[in-house]
Formats: C-alpha cells, structure tokens, sequence
C-alpha cells in the first residue's frame, strides 16, 4: 500500500491532530511515516475521523497492514452476520460496529488517494446493502417467530416471502456518499407474503420495515447505521411505508408522475425477495418509466422538470460561502438532470441509455450522439470534483450536509481539507466547475419556452423542499414557503381530483412559476395561494383550467386578482369552473348589458332547452355567468358599485319573467287556463329599489285575480281559483331557489306579503287591496315603499301599482308614522346592535337608517307631494331634497353615506361572504375597497366611513326619532 505525500490535505488543525496522536500512544499504537501523514491530515481535518480513531485503534493498525479492501469486505460481512444475533441489541451493536469500522476505513482510503471516487461510493453502497440485508433477515426472522416460518433462516425467508426493498437515489446507482442516508421504498406481494397482523398483511409489512428502520436508523450510544428516507414511495404522504405490489402498480399506472420516473431510473433491488423484485422493476417499473412513445404533453412536462431549475433567471453571481453543492445552482443535481431528463424521453426506445449511474448515463448519451464530448468531459470532470468535495463536507462531522460553511474560518477549514492553500483559490475551483455545469445546463432545451421570468429557482418534484425554491418564494413576497412548497408538492401527487390525471399534472408543471408569479403580484401572496389551493380542490378536473391559464396570460393574472381579493368570486368559479369559458368572450368586458340585451340572452339559451329541467339549469347558467360578469367588471375597476345593483336587478328581473312563463305553461299544460285570470309578481327591498347585490336574495309578493263567478281553471286536473295560483307561485319560488346541477340560483323570501308567513303564498287582488288600504302596519308600509311590479300581466300590473300608490299616499298621524319607525328602528337594533362600522345594514347611521329616513319622510309627505315617492332610496332622497323635505346639507349627509355604503356592500357582497372583519381582512380586500370608495388606503376609509355613519345617524334621531 502506497500513499502519495503529495496528494493528502494539509492538517489546518496540527494542534487536534498532535492531542489526536497523544491520545493514541496510550492506547499502544504509534503510527510512523506514510501512516502518520495520512492520519495527520484526517485528524487535522475532521474532528469526527479523530475521534472514530481513538474508538476504534486496532482498525488503523489493519488498516495499514491488510490494506482498505479487505477491511470493507470484512465490515461487509460483519453486517450481514448480524442477522444471526439472538436478540435486538445484539444486533445492533454488531451493525453499528460494522459501521464505524466502514466508515473509518473507507474515510482513510478515500483521503489517501488509495480508492478513487467510484471505489468510495460503491464501498459505502455495498456497505449499506449488507447492513440493510443484515437488518432485515433479523426482522423476518423475528416476524416468523410463532408461525410456521419460525424455523427458517432470515436468508431463507428474505427470499421466499415476496417482500420487495428497492433502493433508490445514489443508494440505487451505487453512488452513495459519505454521510448520506438510504432511500428505500418497500413492496410486498400479497399472495406470498405470509405474514399477516391479525389478519391484515400491510400491518405485518409495516411492522417488519418499522423494525428494520430501528435497527439501522436508531441512535444509540455505538452510535447509528444509516438514516432511513421512505419517503420515495407512492404519495408518500398518503400511504404507508409498506405498499402492495398490485396498488404500488395501480400507482404508477394512473398516478405517476414525471420526476418519480426520473427516480426510478436509479431503482434497483437491495434487499428481501431479489426474485419478486426484478419482476416488479421488469413489470411494473421498466413500463412506467421507459416509454417508448412520449405525446407532447409528457415531453413538455419533462423539460418543465428541468426548467423549474432556475425558472427565474437573474441571479447574480454563485456566492461560494454557503452555496449549496447539492441543490444550488450548478450542483451535483443539475448534472443528474442533464442526464436524467434525456433518458426520459430518449430511453424508451434506446436501451442502451437506461443505466442508473449518472457519469455511465452522460457516455451513453455521448456514444449515441446527444451529448457532445466537450460537455460530457467537463461534466464528468465537475462530478468528481463535487462529489469528492461533498465527501469532505460530511467527513468533518459526520452531518449529511451539501453546503458550503458560511463563516470565514470554517470556509479556510474546508479549503485546507479539499486540497487548497486557500479560501480564495478553493473558492475559485468550485465558481468555476458551478460555472461550467450552470453554463451546460441552460444549453440543455434552451430552444424550450422559459417557464417565469426573474427570481430563482422553483422546484416542486420529490418529497422535500428544495432549499433553493424556499428562498425564491420568500424573495416573491411569500411569508411561508415551507407551506407553499409542500401544498404544491401535494398537487403534483395527486392528491385532488383536479390533478389526478397524467395530463393534469404535466400541464400543472409548465404552469406553476408563472402562477406563482401572478399570486406574487397580489396584496397578500400567501391568501391569495390559499385561496386558489382551496379553489383547486373544489374542482372536479384541472386539464382544462391549467391549458386555459397556459394559453392566456391576462386570463392567469385575473385569476390571482380574483384569489387575492375576491374569494366568494374564487368559490363561485370553483362550483362552476365552466364560467371561466365566459372570461375568454370578447364582450365580457365590455359595457354591463341592459335588461333587453339581458332578456335576448336568456331568451336564445331557452330555446335550447325545452323541458323543464333544462330551462332551471340554462337560467342558473345564465345568472352566474352574468353575475360573475359583473363582478369580475367591479374588481377590475371597469364598471362602478354604482351600476352594479340596477345589473344585478335586472339579471333577476329576466329570470322571473322567462321561468315565470315557463311554470305557467307548465300550470296550464296540467291543470288548463283560469278565464280572466291574471298573476303577477312584486319586488320588495333591494330588488324593488334595484340596488341588489351579488348575494341579494329575493323578497317577493305574488298577486293574481279572476274573473267574478270563475271558481276553477278549466284543464283536464282543474284546480280552484285560489290554489291554482298558490301553485303556480309555489313552482315559480322552486324554479328560483332548488339546486340543480348548475348550482342554487336564489333564495326568495316571502315575509312581505299581507299577514307575512302566515298568509297565503299568493293573494288575491281584492285581499292585497283590502289589507292595503286599511290593515297594513308602519312598517308594511315603509317596505311598500320600495315596491315594484316585475313580472307578470301588464294589466294586473298597473292595478297593483295604483293600489301600492293608494296605501303609500293616503293620510294619516305623522307623529304616529315616525314614532313607530323609530320603535322599529330600536328593536332591529336591540337583536343587530351593528357595533362594527363594517357592518353597513345595522350600524347606526348605516343604510338601515338611510333607508328608514326616506321611507318615513315618504309616507308623512307623500299624501302632500306624490312626487316624492322612489323605490331606490339615492332617488328618493334626491326627490325629498327636490321637493324642500330636506334640506341640503341633510340631503348631502345622507346621500353621501348612502353611496359609499352601497359603494361598499357591493364590492363586499361580491369579494366575501359575511360582514367584513376588518382586523382579519386580507391586504387585497382592503386595497379593493379603498380604491372602490375613492380613498388611497384602507385605514383613510375607516376613519370616513365612521364620520359619515355618525353624521347620518345624528340626521336619523333629528328626523324621525332615537
């Protein structure tokens, strides 16, 4: 054995190495020439090597006598033996001392230049396979214990009960490093595996690799084997560690994704039931990830893999202090990349490129053409120098780390132990060998579309984050990455219904940088992805909404809009992602339609629908898509709050006429015609002042009349007078309110009409007269106020009209009027005390006490001044200031509350559901409403609306009461 002076790391600790020395001369040993040199440097450089040393001195003398490969074949054995332990402990002990006399022998080799860097990485795998060999023939034999397996041996029963250990990563590619742990995935087949937990064989699995993960991964006092990471396995957040073969299949059939197919290039069989596993890796893997015939999508998706790596182009240049040689950029993955990524797509119908070993994977994609021999040697060359270089990292302490020390004496130290005089010239060496791969790298697919602009990297495949993502998601404006990471690591798992298909997924990774760089632009980044995460797990199926979002920029950047300042906008497209389709109209954001262009619209989408059902689902379509349309048009700034509510109104206006004509077609079709009859239908409140908002349910009255003498209808089932048009309200209030597939529409309530919920459904004219005229309360009467004919016979229209005007205009005791308004007022306020100023309905000098004003001043002067009379209260305040009732400033006060309140409800009944919680509202919300109010910030709003509130409530108690 022959160790070159020349080439061994300068001690940059003398002083450890001496105390290193010392301590060994007690303990008999003292090494000389060649051996002191070699083990000054170890000692001088890794405190960990020095005090494996000092535990273990009777290795060092064979070390130096029998040489290194002897010693690892031995520790090899070692391992393996300790399957015959008779207890736990016992095996333990032996594989943790397998393992220190590995590693301090593979260490010493690899820093005396007596094994090469392929020697060192395959020494620690055939190391780690007989540990794991040894592990789990003790487990079996273990499990076995009370069967009839109990007198097999664990070689015996590792082989013949269908238990499956794959090993994968470096561990796969006999490439493991010097501290790295092991990644393995566990399969059983069902119909040989004989062990079963109370009759269920995954629990039994499941207890074997949790035994086999103790005895390898466990720290004890002899220290550990090699961390365990099964993390590799089929949505591993999902399943257990121990999977069926049949499921594992079933997986990778319909689940897999494109980066578990770059893993499994490196998948071998470790461990368990050799034969079994070559048929799964034959059956089940080769399939998956070699095919033959790759459609555009797939392809697309693998380069997306590889431009996810610095999918944010800009960085400055590589910092070596605290680079990570793993992960960053120019590293150790990017060469794998490079590899991994052409075999993908090339491999399925070249053979010959499916080799696990990166360096053996770079020739074969250069003797086959693909790569030249420039790239392929400073590739290879910058491998080495990396890998070595991770080795020395992980010697220093025995930590699986791949990053550089940031602080300057630990940059010196590992400068001295790479072979360097210096932190400079080190830091040189590795800038440039980054340079050579980053440079390489980028030419791989450089003809591809760019996935993003600038920023950084944006890696979401494996089963970790990725350190580099991390660090780009917070410089986007991201307060967690951690959890932005892991929820997107959760969609490409399939783990939604919306990226359950291959298809899904691969158009999800072209489109997460930029997704990510729309949500960046909001308010809040991390709502606004919260918002579109829930968005996406509403939705039944992602291909369509991911390729509409790829095809259409502005179309991606609303969507983040939409999530970051309007959820209820967001849940509404997640219940109905067809009326995403609307967006791509050129017309949707064009002016807001008129109620004859409305009814055009809803009138051609019937005509397509002849039965019944069908028209229910074409009017919800209809209603959502306009009401989205209009929306959308607030958010966006293009159409005012203002001009939201006459919309709104007039979208449920084309509603009730065209189903309102549909159920009486249904009526008479069952139950005929009533001679001279006639219905029609009143709105009340915010539909009948045509301010309703997105959430505005419907309140209703529903009127009819006969001829006198005409009891019944005249169809084949008549039906009398009475119940014939309590039916037809009936199905026209289901035709409104039931779900159908298309969703709910509204909800209607009926609490207006005469004697409320305990008077009939429909009345009769003569009965809405009567109680008009004589019986309604105060407060029937301020609702009157807002009363108007939408639907139904023109001629009952009018008379309903004359009889509205007749109660709203007839005399009576003024101080009466506003005493009980004002009584109202108090109990509305003793259930909905409105504290919050957000709380636009209730809170004093909110727009219930706008609108009660209006109406009390309506009924004391309207017997006076018909003139006065307005459904929508800014018009009847503007008439009641017109006609001298208020005056000017009062008008002004109440004017301006009302308008920045409604201002406020629409933009609020549009964004959220709810009142708004201002200490809890995201920033995107409180941008929206500033800027809807005309304010440049939200706290300015708060403190308007508060002045407005209360100098509207001051008017209230001055003209009606307290």
């Amino acid at each position: 054995m022959t160790i070159a002076p020349q080439i061994l790391p300068q001690p940059f600790d003398r002083a450890r190495a001496q105390r290193s020395f010392e301590s060994l001369k007690q303990s008999g040993y003292e090494p000389e020439g060649e051996a002191r040199a070699l083990l000054e440097s170890a000692f001088g450089n890794s405190p960990f090597l020095a005090r494996l040393a000092l535990r273990e001195p009777q290795i060092l003398k064979r070390f130096f006598a029998e040489g290194p490969r002897a010693l690892t074949a031995e520790c090899e054995a070692l391992a393996l033996g300790a399957a015959d332990a008779v207890v736990e402990l016992e095996c333990m002990q032996a594989l943790r001392q397998a393992k220190r006399q590995a590693a301090l022998t593979i260490a010493l080799a690899d820093i005396g230049g007596l094994f090469s860097l392929d020697d060192v990485t395959q020494s620690l795998t055939r190391f780690a396979d007989a540990a794991l060999k040894g592990a789990f023939r003790f487990a079996l034999k273990k499990a076995a214990q009370g069967t009839p397996f109990a007198d097999r041996d664990g070689a015996t029963l590792e082989a013949e009960t269908g238990l499956i250990v794959l090993a994968m990563g470096k561990y796969g590619a006999f490439e493991l490093n010097y501290s790295s742990d092991i990644d393995i995935i566990t399969f059983y087949e069902a119909e040989r595996f004989p062990f079963a937990k109370r009759g269920d064989q995954r629990g039994a699995a499941v207890d074997i690799v949790k035994h086999v993960v103790r005895l390898i991964a466990d720290a004890t006092p002899d220290g550990y084997v090699f961390r365990v990471d099964l993390r590799l396995r089929p949505d591993a957040g999902a399943t257990q560690i121990a999977i069926s073969a049949d499921a594992a299949s079933d997986y990778y059939e319909a689940m897999g994704q494109n980066w578990e197919r770059a893993a499994m290039i490196k998948a071998r069989v470790a461990a368990g039931d050799i034969g079994a596993g070559k048929r799964f890796l034959k059956d089940v893997i080769d399939p998956f990830v070699w095919r033959r015939n790759l459609d555009f999508a797939a392809i697309e998706d693998i380069q997306s893999i590889k431009r996810q790596i610095h999918a944010y182009h800009g960085h400055s240049e590589v910092a070596v202090a605290g680079h990570n040689i793993k992960l960053g950029r120019g590293g150790i993955r990017e060469i794998e990349f490079f590899a991994q990524t052409q075999q993908l797509i090339l491999g399925g119908r070249d053979p010959s490129l499916r080799t696990p070993a990166t360096l053996a994977a770079l020739e074969a994609l250069r003797l086959r053409g693909h790569v030249s021999l420039a790239a392929v040697q400073d590739l290879t060359e910058a491998y080495r120098f990396l890998r070595t270089l991770e080795h020395r990292l992980q010697m220093v302490e025995d930590e699986q780390t791949h990053s550089v020390p940031k602080n300057a004496h630990d940059l010196a130290a590992i400068a001295c132990f790479a072979g360097f005089p210096d932190a400079a010239q080190f830091g040189a060496a590795l800038t440039a060998r980054l340079k050579t791969v980053q440079g390489h790298y980028a030419r791989l697919f450089e003809k591809a579309a760019p996935l993003a602009g600038e920023g950084g990297s944006l890696v979401f495949t494996g089963v970790e984050d990725d350190p580099e993502t991390l660090e780009t998601l917070a410089k986007m404006g991201f307060k967690n990455p951690e959890h932005i990471s892991r929820a997107i690591r959760g969609w490409h798992h399939g783990r939604i219904r919306a990226t359950r298909s291959p298809r899904a997924r691969e158009r999800l990774t072209a489109l997460i940088p930029a997704l990510l760089a729309a949500l960046a632009t909001t308010a809040d980044p991390d709502a606004a992805f919260a918002q579109f995460d829930r968005f996406l797990s509403n939705l039944p199926s992602g291909v369509q909404l991911f390729s509409l979002l790829l095809a259409h920029e502005e179309l991606l950047r609303l969507i983040a809009v939409i999530m970051g300042s309007a959820p209820r906008l967001a849940t509404h497209l997640a219940r109905q992602p067809s009326t995403l389709d609307a967006l791509l109209d050129p017309g949707f954001f064009q002016e807001l339609p008129s109620r004859a262009e409305l009814t055009e619209t809803l009138a051609a989408s019937l005509l397509r629908a002849p039965r019944f059902e069908e028209a229910l689902d074409a009017a919800r379509r209809f209603a959502h898509e306009q009401i989205f349309r209009v929306g959308v048009q607030v958010i966006e700034g293009i159409a005012t709050p203002k001009a939201a509510g006459p919309v709104f109104a007039a979208i449920a206006e084309t509603v009730i006429d065209a189903l309102l004509a549909r159920t009486e077609a249904e009526m008479v079709e069952a139950h005929g015609h009533v001679k001279g009859g006639a219905f029609t239908v009143i709105a009340m409140g915010k539909l009948g002042g045509a301010e309703m908002t997105a959430a505005s349910d419907l309140d209703l009255i529903f009127v009819y009349d006969a001829l006198p003498g005409v009891e019944a209808s005249d169809g084949a089932k008549p039906l009398p007078v009475s119940l014939y048009y309590t039916r037809l309200a009936q199905r026209l209030i289901a035709a409104l309110t039931v779900p159908t597939a298309e969703g709910p529409l509204y909800e209607v309530d009926m609490q207006l009409r005469p004697t409320g919920n305990k008077g009939p459904v429909a009345v009769s004219l003569e009965s809405f007269t009567r109680y008009h005229a004589a019986d309604a309360w105060t407060w029937e009467r301020m609702a009157l106020t807002r009363a108007r004919v939408v639907a139904g016979s023109p001629a009952l229209g009018g008379a309903v009209r004359e009889v509205i005007r007749h109660s709203l205009c007839r005399s009576g005791d003024r101080a009466v009027v506003k005493s009980d308004a004002a009584e109202m007022r108090r109990k509305v306020a003793a259930q909905y005390p409105g504290t919050n100023a957000f709380d636009l309905k209730y809170a004093p000098g909110g727009l219930m006490d706008i609108d009660f004003t209006a109406q009390t001043l309506q009924l004391v002067y309207a017997h006076d001044d018909p003139a006065i009379l307005a459904q929508a209260t800014l018009a009847a305040l503007q008439r009641l200031k017109a006609e001298h009732i208020l005056s000017e400033n009062d008008a002004a006060v109440l004017t301006a509350a009302a308008e920045l309140q409604l201002t406020l409800l629409q933009v609020l009944r549009i964004a959220v559901d709810g009142p708004l919680d201002a200490a809890s509202a995201s920033p995107g919300l409180k941008s929206l409403l500033a800027r809807a109010a005309g304010v440049s910030r939200f706290e300015n709003l708060t403190r308007v609306l508060a002045d407005l509130q209360h100098r509207a409530h001051d008017v209230f108690i001055r003209l009606v009461g307290e």
